[in-house]
């Protein structure tokens, strides 16, 4: 079977850069079209800086790679530093990356490409804020019904929000982006909160990385030991979760979730819940479905795939 084709559209971040690594790691399963990158946890230069370093890291400097919106549709940028630091990828020192940037804007590459592809054969897969993929759809309403699928990261349902009391941060820093998405009539997969804080960064599962003794497995441990000392005094918890590579995560063994076909709204207007998942996981309303939310993964399943490709690196 040929390999599925993918946009990562992402603002690295650590739990970004593991998730890029993934993909890059399975050229079998994923063939990557491109990376295009949104401002997000981090402002547009340094996440267009830090998806070449990550390229370059994988041994993929011919990746393409391209920059997107600097900013939301409507609002001012709402970044995150306090989690992923001042560059985004803090933790271990990194080369500035060698490969170019491309010329091209990031939404005309989206567009152009769901053009030029077949109907149906282009999955995109968003694991930051949704403003290139809405500003496509604006642009471009002709490709939504040539998505094949998009596979996001973000939203919550039981686990409320982790940059406000009820938002998850890549729907609150534009939330009428992710309107424009989940309205989009595109297939659409959800992974939320819900299902990111059950695959956490743990020691022996970080061990794992540093002990491959490839540059690869050292950089992933060295970022979770930085981005998860934020979310364990936060948290509680024994470990960060890894949101991210769970979007290629799902691509590759989709048997690891589950979840449910339910109707999501995005909250654009509440002051008090901005950029919340109105997620009708019980079914309550007679909304149509438009998502399929997952809600459960079989973690040790998930941690020895990705030990498992980023040993290939």
């Amino acid at each position: 079977m040929a390999p599925r084709k993918i946009i990562i559209d992402t603002d690295p971040g650590q739990d970004d850069a593991v998730a890029i690594l993934l993909a890059l790691a399975s050229p079998e399963e994923l063939e990557v079209l491109g990376i295009t990158v949104v401002a997000g946890n981090v402002p547009l230069p340094l996440t267009a800086k830090n998806a070449r370093i990550i390229c370059e890291l994988a041994g993929k400097p011919d990746t393409l790679v391209f920059a997107g919106c600097d900013a939301p549709l409507k609002r001012k940028l709402v970044t995150a530093e306090h989690v992923h630091g001042k560059t985004g990828l803090d933790g271990p020192q990194l080369p500035s990356p060698k490969m170019a940037l491309q010329s091209k804007h990031a939404v005309d590459f989206i567009i152009e490409t769901l053009r030029d592809e077949a109907p149906g054969t282009v999955t995109l897969c968003p694991i930051g804020p949704l403003t290139n993929i809405a500003e496509a759809f604006l642009r471009a309403p002709d490709i939504m019904p040539r998505v094949q699928e998009i596979v996001l990261m973000g939203g919550a349902y039981f686990e409320v929000g982790n940059i406000t009391p009820t938002a998850e941060f890549n729907i609150y820093v534009d939330p009428e982006a992710a309107e424009i998405v989940f309205k989009s009539g595109a297939p659409i997969t959800v992974m939320p909160l819900d299902v990111t804080h059950k695959v956490l960064t743990t020691q022996p599962r970080v061990q794992a990385f540093r002990d491959m003794g490839t540059e690869a497995g050292r950089m992933v441990a060295e970022w979770t030991d930085f981005f998860e000392r934020f979310d364990k005094e936060k948290y509680g918890s024994g470990g960060a979760p890894l949101h991210d590579p769970c979007v290629i995560a799902w691509l590759l063994q989709p048997a690891l979730f589950s979840g449910r076909k339910i109707n999501v709204e995005i909250e654009t207007n509440s002051a008090l819940t901005l950029g919340m998942t109105v997620a009708d996981w019980w079914r309550v309303t007679d909304r149509a479905a438009n998502a399929l939310f997952i809600g459960d993964v079989d973690a040790n399943g998930f941690f020895a795939l990705l030990t498992e490709r980023i040993r290939r690196l």
